[in-house]
C-alpha cells in the first residue's frame, strides 16, 4: 500500500487549518501558499475533505475554509480513507474485492493481518497527535 500525494496532502491541509485556527475562515490562496500545494490540486483535495463532513466552507471576501470539528476528533485513519478510498493492501481486502480462491488461500489470513495493523494505526492517531 502507498499513500498518494492526495492523502499526504489532505493531512498537511487538516494540519494547516488545525494550527491556524483563529476562528475565521482561511482562504485556499493562504493555504496553498504555506503548503506549497497548487491551487488546483488544492482544490481537488478540499473538494474530497468537504464531501466527507470535515470541513466548514464560507463564500465571498471572507470565506474560505475551517475544520468543522476539534483536531482531537478526527481519526488520520478517516481523513486518508476519505482522500485514498480503501487502505487495504491487496485487492481482496476491500469491499469489492471478491476473490474464490480466499477460502483456499494460503496467504489471505497474512494479508488480512497486515490490514488489521495498518487500520489500527491509523485509526489510533489524530489530528490533534500530529500537531503535538
Amino acid at each position: 500500500m502507498k499513500i498518494s500525494t492526495k492523502g499526504r496532502y489532505a493531512l498537511r491541509v487538516m494540519i494547516d487549518l488545525a494550527i491556524n485556527n483563529n476562528g475565521k475562515y482561511i482562504s485556499l490562496k493562504e493555504i496553498s501558499q504555506r503548503q506549497e500545494i497548487s491551487n488546483k490540486y488544492l482544490e481537488q483535495i478540499i473538494s474530497l475533505l468537504n464531501k466527507a463532513g470535515y470541513l466548514e466552507t464560507a463564500r465571498g471576501n471572507m470565506g474560505g475554509y475551517r475544520l468543522s470539528k476539534k483536531p482531537s476528533e478526527y481519526k488520520v485513519g478517516d481523513i486518508l480513507r476519505a482522500t485514498e478510498g480503501d487502505l487495504a493492501p491487496i485487492y481482496c481486502l476491500t469491499e469489492d474485492g471478491e476473490c474464490d480462491k480466499k477460502s483456499n488461500c494460503k496467504t489471505y489470513s497474512f494479508w488480512q493481518g497486515l490490514d488489521n495493523v495498518i487500520n489500527e494505526y491509523v485509526d489510533s492517531k489524530t489530528l490533534e497527535d500530529l500537531i503535538k
